[in-house]
């Protein structure tokens, strides 16, 4: 079972790693929120399940904790690209649209 765990650590590692090489490869903060989400995101479950598979008796605890994680990173997420959406911040020259303009009282 120990095996199994590290495997599946390894894999949030992994995704956690990639998640941090996105941040400094994406041209804007929206790109980058979200880069860092989806990584982050799946990175952490692994990673804490692979922990709680390690150690059975912590499994149950580190369950609730991935479940949290899984819940609160997308939300936080998303308040962050709001935020930065309504201070201003604008999208990188290379982004071909702006789906947020076809919404009704949207201000530039």
């Amino acid at each position: 079972m120990d095996i199994f765990g590290m495997i599946i650590t390894g894999i949030g590692v992994v995704f956690l790693f990639l998640g941090s090489l996105g941040i400094f490869r994406m041209p804007d903060v929206y790109n980058r929120v979200q880069a860092g989400t989806k990584c982050s995101t799946l990175g952490c479950f692994l990673t804490i399940v692979g922990v709680g598979i390690m150690q059975p008796e912590w499994f149950w605890k580190t369950l609730i904790i991935a479940v949290f994680v899984l819940i609160s990173n997308p939300v936080s997420s998303h308040a962050l690209g709001r935020a930065s959406r309504k201070k201003g911040i604008s999208l990188c020259d290379k982004s071909v649209t702006d789906k947020t303009k076809e919404f009704k009282g949207y201000k530039e």
